[in-house]
Order: structure tokens, then sequence, then C-alpha cells
């Protein structure tokens, strides 16, 4: 793969993450992925493997399927993981980290971070800071820049791994797969590990 090609499949990792993280997946994105449009390597590495193994399954086992009778199981799946009551999984940095307040003063320290890159979170997205996609989606961001040429935006994702999302993906992460009901979110987890261990060793080596 060149370099545009490696810039893709990360951009495109990390858009599946929050899709399936931010919200319950969509119709249009389940559609997709149960149509073969998302990329699944055969080969990265264990992590990976695994997250990929678990997707390529659940495609397998409901390509043949209406995608909104799919996405329907996947909403119930989400709400229950994510949302609750008294949810299993409660994707948020302060929740997981000593020293920081949950929802409370702690997430200045992760606004901070976007704040000096420059990165303000979406609108539409209805999370505190500290959410999981909230945080991919600073992470697409800082990889898009890269992409565009901005040498900086490797230290910036260093810093960002190395002070936040190091810290407490590989937990959260765990209970996702332990927590879910199905492959779809089983290879969510797994790839979420995958993608952050990737990307704090290839911005360490390239800041």
């Amino acid at each position: 793969m060149d370099d545009g090609e490696i810039y893709a499949a990360r951009i495109e990792l990390v858009d599946f993450l929050i899709e399936a993280l931010w919200n319950p997946p969509s119709e249009e994105f389940v559609g997709e992925l149960l149509s073969g449009e998302i990329r699944t390597p055969e080969s990265v590495d264990e992590g990976f493997d695994e997250g990929f193994a678990k997707l390529r399954s659940f495609i397998a086992a409901n390509e043949s399927r209406d995608p909104e009778e799919v996405r329907t199981e996947l909403k119930r799946e989400y709400t229950r993981v994510f949302v609750g009551p008294r949810p299993p999984v409660i994707a948020h940095e302060t929740y997981y980290r000593e020293g920081m307040d949950y929802l409370g003063k702690g997430t200045s320290e992760i606004e901070a971070s976007y704040g000096a890159a420059g990165w303000n979170p979406p609108e539409d997205y209805p999370e505190e800071p500290d959410f999981v996609a909230v945080e991919l989606a600073f992470l697409r961001w800082l990889i898009a820049r890269q992409r565009g040429g901005m040498e900086e935006a490797f230290g910036y994702e260093r810093v960002f791994l190395e002070e936040h999302m190091a810290h407490w993906i590989d937990d959260c992460a765990a209970e996702i797969v332990e927590f879910a009901d199905g492959e779809f979110y089983e290879a969510v987890g797994h790839l979420l590990a995958g993608v952050v261990g990737f990307e704090s060793e290839l911005a360490g080596q390239m800041a």
C-alpha cells in the first residue's frame, strides 16, 4: 500500500468506529456494512485480526437480511451496553481515569488538548468531550491533517494518545467485548483497542 492508501485505510477504520459508537448504527451504515463496502484485511496483528474475523462473521451471518431489521437489533444492543438504564459500559475517559471527575472538571483537560490543536467537537455529537466517539473524531481529524501535510499533527496525536486515550481505551474495549451479545460489538471492542495501539505506535515513530 502507498501512503495515500494507508491514510485512507486509517481514516476508514476510525470512521467505522465513530459510526458504531457515537449512536446506534444508522440503516445506511448497516446497509454499507452488509454489502461488503467496508474493507476487512486478512492479517494485521492478533488484536486487529480478531476484530476483523468477528466482523466478517457478522456480515456473513446477516448479509441476506433486511438492513433495517439488523439495525433494530444493533440499536437494542447499543442501548443495553452503552445507554442503559445502568449500562455495563460507560464509554467516557473520566469514568476510567483516576484523578478525573466523571463528567466533571476532568473534561477541561481533554478540551484543552482539542483547543491546542485547533479543533472543536462537531455540534451533532451530543456527548461530553471525553466520550469515546468524540475522542475518535479528534483522532480522525488529526489523521486527515497529517494526510494534508500538517507535520505537527503527529505531535498532537502522540501527546493526546499518551496523555489520554492510551490510559483507558484498552479497559473500555475489553468491557465492550465482555458485555456484547453478538459479534458486531465484539468486533468493535477488538478494533477499538487495535486502532489506538496502532496509532500510538505510528505517532510515536513519526512525531
